[in-house]
């Protein structure tokens, strides 16, 4: 199995491309529907597969010039395309539509740079497709 090295990961909002990423991350989850009965799962539930969802971070050194991160407003629905590894001819893409859902700021008084973490969270399907 290959591995893949997450240093050249892209996100694009719509046709902008997010300056300053420093890590993404897309979690897929699946609600489960109960399905357990008394008398006849023994100590065991049994459920069935539910609606899915999915939702995730992206983490950016601050940059108050760059559109992309300028489109990540709070309460905005955003087209979400994220390259794990890379924008290229082959690479491996997830997309979708999203709303932000929050956003944070980091920034402390010793050497480091002011960082942003937005939350958002899909509306549709997440897509999974090659470039």
């Amino acid at each position: 199995m290959a591995s893949t090295s997450g240093y050249n990961g892209k996100v694009k909002v719509g046709a902008n491309t997010v300056g300053e990423v420093m890590s993404f991350t897309v979690n897929e989850n699946m609600e489960p529907i109960d399905t357990t009965v008394m008398g006849t799962a023994g100590s065991w539930r049994t459920h069935l597969a539910g609606l899915k969802t999915w939702d995730g971070t992206i983490e950016v050194r601050f940059d108050d010039a760059d559109s992309g991160q300028d489109a990540l407003d709070i309460g905005a629905s955003v087209t979400l395309e994220l390259y794990p590894e890379g924008d290229g001819s082959g690479d491996y893409k997830l997309s979708g539509t999203a709303s932000v859902t929050g956003v944070s700021q980091t920034q402390s008084y010793d050497n480091t740079t002011v960082t942003r973490t937005f939350t958002f969270q899909g509306s549709g399907a997440l897509s999974q497709a090659t470039v």
